[in-house]
């Protein structure tokens, strides 16, 4: 037929209209773009083996924030032999008993190893207070003895990188809905979630606390704007790749994080320190 695209069969066959075939097509090229990305993930993780160093990834943020997209992004071209994700349940009643650390301690990675967590200790910072899981006295603890816990942990060798997903609350309410109507993600949406926007501001207060009182020199927050997916993804792997001091083979990539999607803990606290000053003068 003449004028026809070499597709427009299959796209009858699927009923894929314009709009349709667009989104299948952007992100068939957004997947493009990330590859090179990640292939660079592997070289960083050949040098982590050859010189036998340790990695830990911490992926935290709200719920749909985009926390397990940039996770199976990040993971996808690896060597399964010399990575792990890690994302612990509800503690048993033995784990209540030990030490707070403990579960995660046994998780970490041995050298030439890179253990992700999709959360990880900081649901005590967030997560357990908002919600009552844990008492004042262990947030307050906890909130006390993670900066060492952690300057200890980086002083003997180990990798440490903070990642926080930052989602705006339409956002996050857009991706709730998507949830509810999808079939193939129902499963995502829990209780917890619901209350989520309920208990927004409860959210903002403990986020503050946690990156003012645990953003330091030997273990910084990055924060990353997630409202396109895409973007946060990208980024994600480029902080990653210039956390380890490794030889770039790709020299043709852009390495340099995106300014309007990436920044750093300290100036997300600068800006939170701003919108609490705005909401005081409004409330007064």
């Amino acid at each position: 037929m003449s004028g026809s695209r070499c597709f427009d069969a299959l796209a009858d066959k699927h009923a894929l209209d314009d709009e349709k075939i667009k989104k299948v097509l952007t992100k068939y090229l957004q997947e493009q773009e990330l590859k090179p990305f990640q292939a660079e993930l592997i070289n960083l993780q050949r040098y982590l083996e050859e010189t036998s160093q340790r990695m830990i990834i911490l992926f935290e943020g709200r719920d749909a924030a985009g926390k397990g997209g940039t996770i199976r992004r990040v993971s996808r071209y690896m060597n399964e032999k010399h990575y792990r994700i890690i994302a612990l349940g509800k503690p048993t009643e033995h784990q209540r008993t030990q030490w707070f650390f403990q579960k995660y301690v046994e998780q970490f990675p041995r050298g030439g190893e890179i253990a992700m967590f999709d959360r990880s200790w900081y649901n005590r910072a967030m997560v357990e207070p908002v919600f009552g899981f844990c008492t004042d006295t262990e947030y307050k603890n906890f909130m006390k003895g993670v900066v060492g816990f952690e300057k200890d942990l980086v002083r003997q060798g180990t990798i440490l990188v903070k990642i926080y997903f930052s989602v705006t609350k339409e956002m996050q309410q857009k991706r709730f809905e998507r949830r509810k109507d999808d079939p193939l993600r129902q499963w995502k949406l829990s209780e917890v979630d619901v209350q989520a926007q309920e208990r927004w501001d409860d959210f903002d207060h403990v986020k503050y606390e946690m990156l003012r009182r645990t953003h330091t020199a030997s273990s910084p927050w990055t924060v990353i704007r997630s409202t396109d997916k895409h973007l946060a993804r990208l980024n994600a792997i480029r902080v990653i790749l210039n956390a380890v001091d490794y030889e770039k083979v790709n020299r043709e990539l852009d390495y340099v994080p995106d300014d309007n999607v990436v920044i750093s803990g300290a100036r997300e606290i600068e800006l939170m320190q701003r919108d609490r000053l705005i909401k005081g003068k409004k409330r007064g």
